[in-house]
């Protein structure tokens, strides 16, 4: 639904409200003006199925009205709660709700971190309590302040009140506060059957501490942790319940120093990044097909079965001397690959390596110094290759120090060609 028409349905409900009290005015029927403003948000009339007065237009049964209302934004669809019953109705059990400082009209730039904090607690608290015992779909925390205990317990609250057996989704982001200890995520909330329905959890800024009570997943194929507080055990003690994941992102969780991951047989996609303690990476997933990596130091990976890998991205320091005939013959069906080394050091050629599939292929490196020997450019090692990026910064070359060179769907002859000039100028 686009931005358009829902403002053209909220001056429409305006209009209709409008129109309302004006014949109620004529019928001598309307109330003081202190009682009647805002009434819809604030009462707990009961909902009548159905009922547009004023509405001009065909009947449409209340389930599309609340689909409609659904689609708009948590601003808007609370302006159309004021105005009208049939959307206070939809209002007090909507499905999705994703609460930002955006999302609920607060001004970062007008007013203190301070005063943002209270609103938004006060905000957020007053809807949560009125969809109590409603069962909440999405539930998105953006932003959420958590700088003292009193926040800590609003957000413990809001947690225990919305997160349900039919929630869904559940995202955490909380506000950074450098100095103030890590919010701890309440793991009960997701035992006694209340986790079962949870398709996609995100967590970020907090501590997460699973442990082997904390009850199965069963529903989960998403999981999203960035900069949270998790220890290596206790990310298996997750992992162990979700049977059903099938993609996960660990992002700057600083405490993990070895992954291990169970045999999830619907995992295909894993994403490392940051973790600055990490040793090992240990997966027995068997199907897994895309793997992203990102680290600033050495650490050892085993991923088991990877005759299904398709997409492999590699920033690490040094990994093309080491790893490429070790990627040839482990992952034979590579697409799409990326490699970024940041302290490359090569002085002998690689060892031939085919990748028959390979279609596209980036690489970029950032080193001191490569042998002018070293062949960055074996087309015949990549005979399906339709695209090819390389960047190569080098230090203590009689040459410019920097060079980028891009072919997108280039015939197989232009390529040889041009590996061959460049080949010249690095010698």
């Amino acid at each position: 639904m686009s931005r358009r028409f829902k403002g053209l349905l909220v001056k429409r409900l305006m209009s209709m409200r409008r129109h309302r009290r004006q014949i109620q005015a004529r019928n001598g029927s309307v109330a003081s003006r202190g009682k009647s403003k805002g009434a819809p948000c604030q009462t707990d009339q009961t909902c009548q199925i159905g009922e547009t007065k004023g509405y001009s237009g065909p009947y449409l049964p209340q389930d599309i009205w609340s689909h409609i209302h659904s689609l708009m934004p948590l601003r808007d669809a609370a302006r159309a709660a004021c105005v009208s019953r049939v959307f206070l109705c939809s209002w007090r059990s909507r499905p999705n709700l994703t609460f930002s400082n955006q999302t609920l009209g607060l001004n970062e730039n007008a007013c203190g971190k301070d005063e943002i904090a209270r609103d938004f607690t006060s905000k957020v608290d007053q809807i949560l309590k009125r969809h109590f015992h409603t069962s909440v779909k999405t539930l998105k925390l953006l932003s959420a302040p958590n700088h003292n205990a009193r926040y800590r317990r609003y957000l413990d609250s809001w947690l225990q009140m919305a997160v349900t057996p039919g929630t869904e989704e559940l995202t955490l982001t909380l506000a950074e506060h450098f100095t103030v200890k890590k919010y701890k995520f309440p793991c009960s909330i997701l035992s006694h059957g209340n986790g079962d329905s949870i398709r996609h959890l995100s967590l970020d800024n907090c501590a997460f501490r699973p442990t082997v009570g904390l009850g199965c997943l069963r529903s989960l194929t998403r999981l999203d942790l960035f900069t949270v507080y998790i220890k290596g055990d206790e990310l298996w003690c997750l992992l162990s319940n979700s049977s059903a994941l099938e993609f996960m992102d660990i992002s700057y969780c600083h405490e993990i120093v070895c992954m291990k991951i169970p045999c999830l047989q619907r995992l295909t996609h894993l994403s490392v990044t940051g973790c600055s303690k990490l040793q090992l990476i240990e997966s027995k997933a068997p199907n897994l097909s895309s793997f992203h990596f990102e680290s600033d130091h050495q650490v050892q990976l085993s991923l088991g079965e990877t005759l299904r890998v398709k997409n492999l991205y590699i920033d690490c320091s040094g990994p093309i001397c080491h790893s490429r005939a070790e990627l040839a013959s482990s992952m034979p069906n590579l697409e799409t690959l990326g490699i970024h080394s940041s302290s490359e050091l090569v002085t002998t050629p690689l060892a031939s390596s085919k990748f028959l599939h390979l279609k596209s292929l980036s690489i970029t490196l950032r080193g001191f110094t490569f042998s002018h020997g070293f062949d960055y450019f074996s087309k015949v090692s990549s005979p399906s290759l339709e695209t090819f990026v390389l960047d190569v910064s080098q230090r203590l070359m009689e040459h410019p120090n920097y060079a980028k060179i891009r072919f997108l769907s280039l015939a197989s002859t232009w390529v040889y060609r041009t590996c061959h000039m460049i080949r010249a100028w690095l010698s």
